[in-house]
């Protein structure tokens, strides 16, 4: 054991020396930007100059310091003998075992990091005979110790990366990584990071939207007011851009929103899902996530709200999935849910309404704003529109376009008319608008999708998606770092006596 400690000691005083060293010539390159700053006349262009050229030493410093550091970690030697003790020479990854090669190679192009670019000089294993049947290949244990993503970034630039990406189109991804970073990667590596950042990250965000919403709930718990605390939900859909398609397809997004005990937004939770038949996959999501989040939930119930419009899929999740829930804590009951047809779109067809019945438009805007003071405010009031637009409807010949008009806008509002007490709604401190689920489709997805002159494949469309919706929900940090925490490491086949890295030890 003191021989292992004080190894580690001379290694890191030998780390030191090299990053001292490295960072001299750097630093006497800042001396002499200070000199020529402070000895000459103070311009916008002097100062200008003088802190980018200060940002490249820095930069170069950080980029050395993070070279050297990664590259101690293995024995210091470019080749090593077969039996040497400094390296163990068998390890085990995903199952199968694999043997050091006896030279050291360069990651090939090198690897992107928050100062630069970086050369990195490991030891790569082969798969023995059973793994190469597998089709198995040769793998840098140290890379996966460091976490470099697809080989290319080390998690602090891959989730730099992920970022921008979520917000930013490719081209300027890569404009920001060259001007911010001094990395020059290509289309093919930008993409290959952004998929493993992608993919890594949504096998955790549901686990870190649930933790969120039960945070939430507990604040909410908390809050003090009259009113009960509030879980609504909605959802909607947008139309999407999507390559080789002639038109285009529905996208889908879904809200999760809490409100404490004074009606205020504490913060919602976004799924979405790019085009697909019937929504299936947005609504197992959406379930899922309602399903866990009240059944882990042991503090009061919420009040259950559903607003949306009335459209096909909307109403068809209500009917069939969330009126069939069970409460987790009531054996053989049901959760309550209160559903709320959007004020907005009910508004809608009173205008529709008024630009049938009225040919003076003064007139028929008269109407239609005294029937939107009675639908927000007054008691039955969608029965009161109804006998007005009647009466007013015997009043004149319409032609059969109108006629249809008339129809559509008279029956719908007839038919969501249990779903429109938004006096009452407004009474309980419920919302009555669906802005959180509107707002999240700009949000989600025109932001983002619909900017000019884009197309979208499914696929990587998704992955784009993926990273927003982390974003959004304000559970970035928790899934990445989940993300990174369950990579796979290799772990030592023979026991090691060397001082450099530390693999896992083979249970």
């Amino acid at each position: 054991m003191v021989s292992l400690i004080a190894g580690d000691l001379l290694r890191i005083r030998r780390v030191e020396e090299e990053v001292q060293s490295a960072a001299q010539s750097r630093l006497e390159n800042i001396d002499r930007l200070v000199r020529a700053f402070v000895s000459q006349p103070v311009t916008p262009q002097a100062t200008l100059d003088f802190e980018n050229g200060l940002q490249d030493e820095l930069r170069e410093i950080g980029r050395l310091t993070v070279e050297i550091a990664y590259n101690s970690l293995e024995p210091n030697v470019d080749v090593i003998a077969p039996d040497s003790p400094e390296m163990p020479k068998q390890v085990e990854f995903d199952g199968q075992q694999y043997s050091r090669k006896n030279a050291k190679t360069n990651n090939r192009g090198g690897v992107g990091t928050l100062f630069g670019t970086i050369r990195l000089t490991r030891f790569s294993y082969e798969p023995l005979s059973e793994a190469r049947d597998d089709g198995r290949t040769s793998f840098a244990p140290l890379e996966l110790c460091l976490g470099i993503v697809e080989g290319n970034a080390t998690p602090a630039l891959a989730e730099r990366v992920g970022r921008e990406a979520a917000g930013r189109t490719q081209q300027e991804v890569l404009q920001l990584l060259q001007r911010e970073h001094r990395v020059p990667w290509s289309t093919v590596v930008l993409r290959k990071v952004i998929a493993a950042v992608s993919q890594g990250m949504a096998a955790h965000l549901h686990e870190a939207q649930k933790q969120q919403l039960l945070d939430w709930l507990r604040t909410a718990d908390g809050s003090k007011g009259r009113r009960k605390i509030t879980l609504a939900v909605g959802r909607d859909g947008i139309m999407l851009p999507i390559r080789g398609e002639k038109t285009y397809k529905e996208g889908a997004v879904a809200t999760l929103t809490l409100y404490d005990r004074r009606g205020r937004r504490l913060g919602t939770v976004y799924l979405g899902e790019m085009p697909e038949a019937y929504q299936t996959t947005l609504s197992a999501a959406l379930t899922k996530l309602i399903t866990e989040v009240l059944g882990e939930w042991s503090g009061p119930a919420p009040r259950l709200v559903y607003i949306t419009d009335a459209g096909f899929h909307q109403t068809g999740y209500f009917e069939e999935v969330l009126t069939q829930m069970d409460d987790p804590h009531q054996a053989g009951r049901k959760l309550q849910w209160t559903r709320i047809v959007d004020f907005y779109h009910a508004s809608e067809y009173l205008a529709k309404l008024a630009g049938v019945l009225f040919d003076d438009p003064r007139a028929g805007h008269a109407w239609q704003k005294r029937m939107r003071h009675w639908l927000k405010h007054e008691p039955n009031a969608v029965f009161r529109i109804l006998h007005s637009a009647a009466k007013y409807r015997s009043e004149r010949s319409l032609t059969p376009k109108q006629q249809e008009e008339y129809r559509q806008a008279y029956q719908y509002l007839l038919n969501y008319k249990p779903y429109m007490d938004y006096a009452f709604y407004r009474r309980m401190g419920l919302p009555i608008g669906s802005g959180v689920t509107e707002a999240a489709c700009k949000t989600v997805f025109t932001q983002r999708f619909k900017q000019s002159g884009m197309t979208w494949a499914i696929e990587g469309g998704g992955m784009i998606l993926t990273l927003r919706l982390a974003t959004l929900s304000q559970v970035w940090e928790q899934v990445f770092r989940t993300y990174l925490a369950n990579q796979p490491l290799p772990k030592v086949a023979t026991k090691p006596t060397h001082s450099g890295i530390n693999y896992a030890k083979a249970a």
